[in-house]
């Protein structure tokens, strides 16, 4: 049993999203493309509103992304993130090339998690669920991203360089958000 079944089995109505996207993964599996998975944590000195009120509004995301990637959300500004949200992005991740990235807010409880996921963009999968929980006076935000890079075998070989990004990606927005919210 991996650690996502593990986890759908401790509390099966809560981890619902992940028993559909371990469908959805295994149906595009097919020995064509690689799943990568990145888990991260981070406790921060908020109640769950205020840091659900942060991360609900998409023009934070520019806060604490790094500069480097060139962020711009283009549509999809301007509400809290609801359930069926399709927010628009311009990024730059590599040689300063300009790429579209459309993604949907495909679920979302209020102080609880969403989730998003790619519909147009760089990768050939992405699922990304944010999760909040009350902790120690706090809360502590999970992250579990699922991607996949285009390209089969050759986007493979050539993805050393994509995961250091994305692993960078979420560091620089650990140090972003202790700096926002210092402890």
């Amino acid at each position: 049993m991996n650690r996502s079944e593990a986890s759908a089995t401790a509390d099966a109505s809560f981890f619902l999203p992940f028993m559909r996207l371990e469908q959805k993964a295994n149906s595009l599996s097919c020995g064509c493309m690689k799943l990568h998975r990145l888990d991260t944590e981070q406790w921060l000195p908020l109640s769950v509103r205020d840091a659900w009120d942060f991360f609900s509004i998409p023009e934070n995301l520019d806060r604490i992304t790094p500069s480097d990637m060139s962020f711009e959300i283009l549509t999809g500004a301007g509400e809290r993130t609801f359930a069926g949200q399709i927010i628009t992005y311009k990024i730059r991740p590599l040689l300063n090339i300009p790429m579209r990235w459309v993604t949907e807010i495909t679920q979302s409880v209020e102080g609880e998690y969403f989730i998003d996921e790619q519909r147009f963009g760089p990768y050939k999968f992405w699922h990304h669920v944010h999760r909040f929980t009350e902790k120690d006076g706090g809360v502590l935000m999970q992250d579990t991203l699922h991607y996949a890079l285009p390209g089969g075998i050759l986007g493979e070989l050539g993805g050393a360089f994509v995961h250091k990004k994305v692993r960078g990606i979420f560091e620089f927005r650990e140090e972003e958000l202790n700096r926002i919210f210092p402890h």
